[in-house]
């Protein structure tokens, strides 16, 4: 787990880089653990709420005969959400310090809407896990840290609420976070920050705690700040998938244009970089690379732009793009793990539609080899099919070849969907390779955060 100065800007990267930019986060949590609240306290106490929104939170607390503005409710926004006291959806909220920009996803607590986190996390550079420091660690606990190592979220905060309810003692947030930490040990994640907090009271969100004097780290806020983030895309293999191909004709200044359109997924692009065209393997080299109506010399992971080639290769929507010299393999075999995120079961046999970036292809599920007992973390064999929540290993075999790489590598490349070929709706959240990084990573003992 992280030492205590591991909030500060990590060595290597400049105060500036840290404080500037945009971080993507979920938050996660089991129900009654207090995740509506601690957003809301985040969101009020960081002055991201606009007045209305306040006197409406304050105008439904008090109709409820309550003496004080329920903070839940800025974030629970369907009716019943509010009327049951739950999350079911996941809410997207954007707010902004002076240091930093932020894009949450507040993803649901239920065991039954588990499957709403992976849409929320899929994105994520941090998670926010919380845990209620009188039960401990229970399975959606669990739950969601499988979900977020599965999905190889960089970076993981416990968040120990409800720490007022146990008189701030230190003991009673070692405890969980020794019992979380050891978990995450087993499950691969690479980088675990707890944190005691309050979020009904306030402590350690935005404000230092006047409770906990044993807590030397940074709050909540103060880690979102800091943490580094970003430096995974950018240093991967460059990938750029082709979205769409620009051919204008019809313009004299434009008419022998060709460029390809799209986003970078990862790594770093430059004019002259010999490239491959996969699937089909040719050969080119940039030409140029333009973006918002000016040539640049680069671009880089999360930057759209329109990329030309110094020959006439055939590209098409779906192709990739990839330096000629660290370019995947196209296969039609895809071992990959899974979340099932549908009603409908998902049994071998079963024939989908499978969409990787911008390419989507007709495949066939070969075999389900064994679903993973989230509490064991144990490969259960043969399951038969999948249900809604299951996480699983699976063979399938596509009719055309993908230029996948392994989700380890490239989160972006390495993803898929598999969709109901009848109705077109998302079956199957898949990531291909194995389902956890190795066991045995280092992850420093939880008492390393309140020292």
């Amino acid at each position: 787990m992280s030492s205590q100065n591991s909030g500060t800007a990590a060595a290597g990267s400049t105060p500036a880089d840290a404080a500037v930019g945009l971080l993507r986060l979920a938050t996660a949590g089991s129900v009654d653990d207090g995740k509506s609240t601690l957003v809301g306290r985040l969101l009020h106490d960081s002055k991201s709420v606009l007045t209305d929104q306040l006197e409406a939170v304050e105008r439904a607390s008090r109709d409820r005969g309550m003496d004080e503005a329920d903070l839940a409710l800025l974030t629970d926004g369907l009716r019943a959400e509010r009327e049951q006291g739950i999350t079911i959806d996941v809410a997207y909220r954007y707010f902004a310090t002076a240091k930093r920009r932020f894009i949450l996803a507040d993803t649901p607590g239920h065991v039954q809407y588990t499957r709403n986190m992976v849409t929320g996390a899929s994105t994520a550079e941090l998670a926010v896990v919380l845990v209620d420091a009188r039960n401990g660690v229970v399975e959606q606990t669990r739950r969601h840290l499988a979900v977020a190592a599965l999905l190889r979220v960089p970076h993981v905060v416990l968040a120990v609420n409800k720490m007022d309810l146990v008189d701030y003692d230190e003991a009673a947030f070692a405890a969980v976070a020794n019992e979380f930490t050891g978990y995450a040990k087993e499950l691969g994640v690479p980088d675990v920050t707890a944190i005691p907090v309050s979020a009904l009271r306030g402590d350690n969100v935005v404000d230092p705690s006047a409770h906990m004097d044993w807590y030397g780290g940074p709050t909540l806020l103060e880690f979102l700040e800091t943490v580094e983030t970003g430096g995974q895309d950018e240093h991967a293999s460059a990938r750029f998938p082709v979205q769409y191909v620009l051919r204008p004709q019809s313009d004299d200044e434009y008419r022998d244009y060709r460029g390809y359109a799209g986003q970078v997924a990862s790594g770093v692009f430059r004019a002259g970089d010999p490239v491959v065209v996969l699937p089909s393997g040719s050969r080119s080299t940039i030409a140029g690379i333009d973006r918002l109506g000016a040539t640049v010399d680069r671009a880089q992971a999360g930057e759209s732009v329109t990329i030309r080639l110094a020959t006439d290769v055939d590209v098409s929507r779906g192709d990739l793009i990839a330096p000629a010299e660290a370019a995947p393999q196209p296969t039609q075999d895809v071992e990959a793990t899974v979340c099932h995120v549908a009603d409908k079961p998902l049994r071998p046999g079963d024939r989908v539609l499978l969409k990787h970036t911008t390419r989507t292809v007709k495949a066939i599920v070969k075999e389900i080899p064994y679903r993973v007992d989230i509490q064991t973390l144990e490969k259960q064999p043969s399951p038969g099919e999948l249900h809604p929540n299951d996480i699983a290993h699976v063979v399938l075999r596509t009719a055309q070849p993908l230029a996948l790489d392994p989700y380890a590598a490239g989160r972006r490349t390495g993803s898929f969907l598999l969709i109901d070929e009848a109705d077109g709706s998302t079956l199957t959240a898949g990531m291909a390779g194995p389902a956890f990084v190795d066991r045995g990573g280092e992850v420093g003992s939880a008492t390393d955060r309140c020292r």
